[in-house]
């Protein structure tokens, strides 16, 4: 299925075509980025450990730190997203993860360098939902699954970067040419946003919305959460996310090396794994769901059971090391985990209007980013308190999953109900408009 396609669009709804995928894909080049600056930390755990001389819990604060500062940037994004528009807020987000990047690099004790992964974390929580309301201004709204999972596809890819490239780099020239050195893309990548891309096509303004302030802000942020669509979303991010973000931001290197016996070699290797079966599975999910929209939930909650099940059997495998068939079936599934917690955003789009988009993006960005932060922590805890048995540490993520299959078992009902009384509205409006 081609982007740039203009068949079949909807009344009001953006054209489409060469044009939008080119303004689309600079904003995409900046999360690309911004991916790479925030998975660089997940190759170099080991190392920073080394080099600042701190122990796991207080490793672990480097991601939890920068997860919070993420996740709690989410709502505020989105307003601002609503309010300012994707140029401005892209091109501050890079600035500041930018700026984060290179502290980093120079970074003489563990203080400065949790100052500059918050400040990493700031820019980076500016570019995800910039990048989908460009999408849903430049695309037909029937595209918009498969454009959200391209711009996830996109955001793996600079994971990818970080585990090949960056790694081989980290061990290669030294922690600080390495960290410096890709904070030259950064600069790039502003540079591209300031010269070229555009919020919307041409005669596809916002309706302007004069009123702004505390007011505004709380309209806003309730309306969205009223709405069913935007707390399942929420909850379906929180689910299907934690778990590889977790693995692929911090974790996963110790464990395949320190509990699983492998090298560091191997290890990359297994961390590329969940990263190419992710970009693999987000192509798939995307063309599903752009056809049968039914398929949401079903995709999220086998997501969820298929993860839950290889994690169970890799931490319960009686022999002193899992095999590496297993452990191979186990990257591949949490390849699965990104493009799953793409869905959240396709139960909040519907829910609400354009001019709610980022507000409503922002909220549903939240769940998996916090669901990552408390796993990160509990982790970190609980290998100092058990003297790093990683089969305690990593069995919290059966807690999360279980807490948030509650709640979208709890949810689906009504947002079902919703999105149908929604669908049957503007069907009803679509008749009724007077051909031009």
């Amino acid at each position: 299925m081609s982007l740039a396609g203009r068949n079949t669009t909807l009344p009001g709804d953006p054209p489409g075509g060469r044009r939008a995928v080119a303004v689309w894909s600079i904003g995409v080049a900046v999360y690309f980025v911004a991916v790479i600056f925030r998975t660089s930390l997940g190759v170099a755990g080991l190392d920073a450990a080394d080099r600042f001389h701190v122990g796991a819990s207080a490793l672990s604060t480097f991601s939890i730190l920068q997860l919070l500062v993420y996740a709690g940037m989410q709502i505020p994004v989105g307003l601002l997203v609503d309010h300012l528009g994707t140029k401005k807020v892209l091109s501050i987000g890079a600035v500041l993860f930018t700026a984060g990047q290179l502290g980093f690099a120079f970074s003489p004790s563990y203080g400065t360098a949790l100052a500059s992964r918050a400040l990493l974390g700031c820019g980076d929580a500016m570019t995800f939902i910039s990048v989908l309301r460009l999408g849903t201004r430049w695309f037909p709204a029937r595209r918009g699954p498969l454009v959200a999972q391209l711009a996830g596809l996109v955001g793996m890819a600079g994971n990818l970067v970080s585990t090949l490239v960056l790694s081989r780099l980290l061990h290669g020239i030294g922690w600080t040419p390495a960290f410096a050195g890709s904070a030259v893309a950064g600069g790039v990548v502003l540079v591209l946003t300031l010269l070229f891309l555009k919020d919307h096509p041409e005669g596809q303004e916002p309706e302007p919305s004069p009123h702004r302030g505390a007011a505004y802000v709380r309209r806003q942020i309730a309306a969205s959460w009223r709405e069913p669509g935007t707390r399942l979303g929420l909850w379906v991010h929180f689910t299907t996310q934690f778990p590889a973000m977790v693995f692929l931001l911090l974790w996963g290197l110790p464990f395949l090396v320190e509990a699983q016996g492998l090298s560091r070699a191997t290890a990359g290797e297994l961390l590329t794994l969940v990263v190419l079966s992710n970009m693999v599975i987000g192509l798939v999910y995307g063309q599903i769901v752009a056809r049968h929209h039914a398929a949401r939930l079903p995709l999220a909650l086998g997501t969820v059971a298929a993860t839950a099940l290889l994690w169970a059997a890799t931490l319960a495998y009686p022999g002193e090391h899992a095999p590496m068939w297993l452990l191979l079936v186990l990257c591949a599934v949490l390849g699965a985990c990104g493009p799953a917690s793409m869905l959240g955003f396709d139960f909040a789009r519907p829910a609400n209007p354009p001019e709610r988009q980022g507000t409503a993006s922002g909220i549903t960005n939240m769940g998996g980013f916090v669901a990552s932060m408390t796993t990160l922590l509990a982790i970190g805890v609980l290998l100092d308190a058990t003297g790093d048995d990683y089969t305690v540490a990593f069995s919290a993520v059966f807690v999360l999953q279980a807490l948030g299959i509650g709640q979208i078992l709890r949810l689906r009902g009504r947002a079902a109900r919703r999105e149908r009384e929604r669908l049957v509205a503007s069907r009803v409006e679509t008749v009724h408009v007077p051909a031009a």
